[in-house]
């Protein structure tokens, strides 16, 4: 019989909704369920510093959890170093601390608060004191991608007609078009988050289960057996077809 494995959507800070579709996974596959997360930990919901918490202690506990590396825990990641080092990606004008990132929400779960005359070095050194040296050590170690027989997860999706091993982090966190437009099977379904969508959907080479918690709007938790998917749900499974 095949493992179920659980997938849960992008958090963006939203403490009690993960606290929930923690409960929903629990009532359906148990507490020692098999939990892949997307990435995406931080930013724009208030209570970013309590996802991380949590997620930190179910780890240290001993449960089955894999918690990938999205872009906005890169970023957060990026601004913990001996020197912040900005996401290239960006859009010039964009930084961690811009109103549509959602940098400032994060940094204010940790009590570190600022106006815009607040100079980087000095919110930087606030941080430092701040953020749990445990908090800098997970972003550390976060890895990009998870592999099952027929599945691999990942936080944004990967690029066509590359090997998966041969991935780059930049794509894994970042990647949207390229891989958003390609129709054809990829070797293994993809399992991502990274762009919000109304509803989760499944495309037949991908399914997308970012549906906008980071703005308010659910939390998505999946659960696969092979390839096969259904939402959690409250209520019961409800598959989830291409």
């Amino acid at each position: 019989m095949t493992q179920p494995i659980y997938a849960i959507g992008d958090i963006h800070g939203q403490h009690a909704m993960l606290t929930d579709a923690l409960a929903r996974i629990e009532a359906d596959g148990g507490a020692d369920a098999r939990i892949v997360f997307l990435g995406d930990y931080v930013d724009r919901g208030t209570d970013s510093r309590a996802v991380i918490d949590t997620l930190i202690q179910g780890q240290s506990e001993g449960r089955n959890w894999t918690c990938l590396k999205g872009n906005h825990d890169r970023m957060f990641q990026w601004f913990m170093e001996d020197i912040p080092r900005h996401d290239p990606h960006l859009l010039v004008g964009f930084h961690w601390f811009h109103d549509r990132i959602g940098g400032i929400a994060t940094m204010a779960s940790y009590g570190v608060t600022f106006d815009e005359r607040t100079r980087l070095k000095d919110i930087h050194a606030q941080a430092r004191a701040a953020v749990p040296p445990a908090h800098v050590a997970f972003l550390n170690a976060l890895p990009t991608r998870f592999e099952t027989d027929d599945l691999v997860f990942v936080h944004a999706g990967i690029r066509p007609g590359i090997p998966l091993a041969d991935q780059t982090e930049e794509d894994l966190v970042w990647i949207r078009e390229q891989f958003h437009n390609y129709k054809p099977a990829h070797s293994k379904l993809v399992v991502h988050g990274h762009t919000p969508i109304d509803a989760a959907t499944h495309y037949g080479n991908r399914v997308n289960l970012d549906t906008g918690a980071g703005y308010g709007d659910p939390l998505t938790a999946a659960v696969f057996e092979g390839a096969d998917c259904w939402l959690v749900t409250p209520q019961s499974r409800q598959p989830l077809l291409p």
